[in-house]
């Protein structure tokens, strides 16, 4: 599948607004021969339609109604949002950068995965407005799904070994632009880090609170966290919906484990 043909497939809603500029600004003069091949390029998905009467009808200039997200759209806000958190140290550790390929390449195979790196280099030249971006995605994309941008760029921070200070500003930042309240926040947080508190944190939970509200926190956030609220983003993002899941499982094993009950 060539490049133009790729991104003609993998965008949907996610074309429009500012996160069409900047992708249409990362493109730039690269086509990859789209007129010979006939291959769409960026919002070009309906044959005879013009650039412009897409962009007129995109449901991002249609707010009352959210539409689905799709994998696509998933894709491109994570790599957007991965650029910022990358520089947001002020340089791109190698590190950081390998974790972004194998993560992309674990979800959508090696072709895809290296269309999709090529996208967020071309992206990572670009200043972007991360306030823009976050705002679209919070008005285009479902908040599970929202959840699972967030849980992955901090694995993206944590990829080098350490989330820095300036990396965790710029996250808890994006975070609020998400539309992603404070518990929820702190809860991926703790996933990240190791501390005695934090399988509390992570069920969004005091220590002080009984054994039958550790049970019914549990139960919140496992329906909260089930791979299944990600199931419209396709097999390729279950894997990152199941660690996720997971490490509320564990959290919850850990608590029954440190005060004895079953």
């Amino acid at each position: 599948m060539s490049f133009s043909k790729w991104i003609g497939a993998a965008l949907g809603w996610s074309f429009g607004g500012p996160i069409g500029a900047i992708i249409g600004m990362a493109l730039g003069s690269f086509v990859d021969n789209a007129t010979d091949n006939k291959g769409p390029l960026i919002g070009e998905r309906q044959t005879g339609r013009s650039r412009q009467r897409t962009r007129q009808s995109h449901p991002y200039n249609r707010p009352q109604k959210r539409p689905r997200t799709q994998s696509g759209d998933f894709e491109v806000s994570l790599l957007i949002l991965a650029s910022i958190i990358i520089k947001a140290d002020g340089k791109q550790d190698q590190r950081e950068l390998d974790f972004v390929r194998q993560q992309f390449t674990n979800m959508y195979g090696k072709e895809r995965a290296n269309h999709a790196f090529e996208l967020f280099k071309r992206v990572s030249k670009q200043n972007v407005s991360m306030r823009q971006v976050c705002m679209q995605i919070k008005q285009m994309m479902d908040h599970a799904s929202r959840l699972q941008l967030l849980h992955f760029l901090f694995g993206i921070a944590k990829a080098d070994g350490i989330v820095t200070e300036d990396e965790l500003r710029q996250i808890y930042t994006m975070s609020g632009y998400l539309g992603i309240n404070n518990r929820d926040y702190e809860s991926i947080k703790a996933m990240f880090y190791s501390s005695i508190n934090n399988a509390y944190k992570v069920l969004e939970i005091d220590k002080s609170v009984s054994d039958d509200e550790v049970k019914k926190a549990y139960r919140k956030m496992a329906k909260k966290y089930h791979p299944d609220r990600l199931g419209h983003l396709g097999e390729e993002h279950q894997e990152g919906a199941e660690a996720k899941f997971r490490q509320v499982q564990e959290a919850y094993e850990h608590i029954q484990k440190e005060r004895g009950f079953k």
